[in-house]
């Protein structure tokens, strides 16, 4: 990651989360009528890890600021329950992916903005 396009590497790491994460909450709720169907989302662990600062205290704790070998994980909800044991729930799979396609049109409105920014500072108007 260089210098000067860090941040746009940055916001376009977490938008391709949020992008991936849509697709899987759509999977979610294609399925909701699916017998014995389990809803998956994604985990970003890079997100939770900046959302906590966390710190090396110790020279034998692990290193906080290693960088994690799985970006995304994709976990299932192992509770299944109704007559067709399906587990999805449609309100809240829809919350989530409001909330995730709020989240990635965000970012890309951030990521045109710097790419603004780098336009002008080129142009030297």
């Amino acid at each position: 990651m260089s210098e000067i396009f860090g941040h746009i590497d940055l916001l376009e790491e977490k938008a391709s989360y949020f992008l991936e994460r849509t697709k899987v909450i759509q999977s979610n709720i294609a399925n909701a009528d699916t017998p014995f169907y389990k809803p998956k989302d994604l985990i970003f662990e890079k997100v939770l890890r900046e959302q906590v600062e966390l710190k090396r205290t110790d020279p034998r704790h692990i290193d906080p600021n290693k960088e994690p070998e799985v970006k995304f994980k994709l976990i299932e909800n192992g509770k299944l329950t109704g007559y067709d044991k399906n587990q999805v729930n449609v309100e809240e799979e829809l919350a989530k992916l409001a909330e995730s396609s709020i989240m990635y049109k965000t970012l890309l409105e951030s990521m045109k903005k710097e790419m603004a920014k780098l336009k002008y500072a080129i142009s030297g108007r």
